[in-house]
């Protein structure tokens, strides 16, 4: 493989924070911790709220109030991805976003270890 991969990194991000804005920044920090690796095995990271959070701070309360703006732009993004990394912990989102990808044929890795390294790229 010489072609670096666009995975979604996947995870809590506000499941099981209670709206606390400490616990949903904690996984995001989680969320982000997995980007750096990804992006030394020669693949491109991307996680859903990176691109939603500026949209959401765009809208007005009743365009964010009229669906879900994360879901949604996670849901797009899966359109452009090739594989999806599901990190650990309770997610609905996360768990929709490994079922696209499944529809989609993508590979849903577990690990960042199950990530195969790019041929191109020095171990």
């Amino acid at each position: 493989m010489t072609t670096p991969l666009l995975i979604l990194i996947a995870g809590p991000y506000r499941s099981g924070t209670g709206g606390d804005p400490a616990l949903i920044a904690r996984n995001l920090e989680r969320l982000e911790e997995a980007a750096a690796p990804i992006h030394r095995r020669g693949h491109v990271p991307m996680i859903g709220e990176w691109v939603a959070l500026p949209i959401l701070r765009g809208m007005d309360e009743t365009d964010a109030a009229d669906g879900d703006v994360m879901y949604e732009t996670a849901h797009r993004l899966l359109q452009h991805c090739d594989a999806v990394l599901r990190l650990p912990g309770e997610s609905a989102g996360a768990d929709k976003d490994v079922e696209i990808a499944l529809e989609r044929g993508l590979p849903v890795y577990h690990s960042v270890d199950e990530i195969p390294m790019r041929e191109d790229v020095a171990a």
